[in-house]
């Protein structure tokens, strides 16, 4: 059973290898940061951005919430998603959804009443699902679950192209790629769902005029 000390244990322990290794590591990755990559990720513990991808300290700037979500009107995830393009220059941003999400699932039934702010954020997971009801309703019970984890994935990678951050980042030079991934939890693989870089089309209503 883990508890708070263990954790502060763990910690000094990871802190002297790394050192053991490297004795220079924290002095230099305190000076700066210049990861390649920003994450948009799922909340559950399940799913470490760093540890699935092998990644070390500075390579990822992580954003997670509950279901990957990419909200039009969350200043968090938003400011997030500005200082990672116009500050860090990321050249990737990866939204990584995974099966058997919680969110998901909680998403396809009714609105819990002991869940009342949770109910607000995935009523945008709600309006997905109705975008894709027809094909969704087709399916048995334990494959829509993860169909919307797909569609949720795609949908979110879309509202980042549609975003006036990305735009006015393509529009300026920088080439920088939008990808949708899924993670399994039985196996522990990634699969792309999708890819968008600045040649896409934008449909006209989400342009930003300059």
């Amino acid at each position: 059973m883990q508890t708070p000390a263990k954790l502060l244990l763990e910690n000094k322990a990871w802190s002297e290898a790394m050192l053991g290794r490297k004795p220079d590591f924290f002095t230099k990755l305190a000076k700066e940061q210049t990861p390649e990559f920003l994450w948009i990720g799922c909340a559950d513990s399940r799913v470490p951005a760093d540890t699935i991808v092998k990644a070390q300290p500075g390579e990822i700037f992580v954003h997670r919430n509950i279901a990957n979500q990419v909200v039009t009107t969350d200043f968090n995830g938003l400011s997030v998603l500005q200082y990672a393009v116009n500050v860090l220059k990321v050249k990737h941003v990866i939204v990584c959804g995974h099966y058997g999400c919680g969110g998901i699932e909680t998403a396809l039934q009714a609105q819990h009443e002991e869940l009342a702010i949770a109910n607000k954020w995935l009523a945008h997971i709600k309006e997905i699902y109705r975008l894709y009801q027809d094909e969704l309703d087709g399916l048995p019970p334990e494959k829509r679950s993860n169909r919307l984890v797909e569609w949720n994935v795609v949908e979110q990678v879309q509202r980042l192209a549609h975003s006036s951050i990305m735009q006015s980042a393509w529009m300026s030079g920088q080439k920088i790629s939008l990808h949708g991934w899924v993670y399994g939890l039985n196996d522990g693989l990634l699969d792309e769902l999708v890819q968008i870089d600045d040649s896409a089309p934008i449909h006209k209503i989400y342009r930003y005029a300059h």
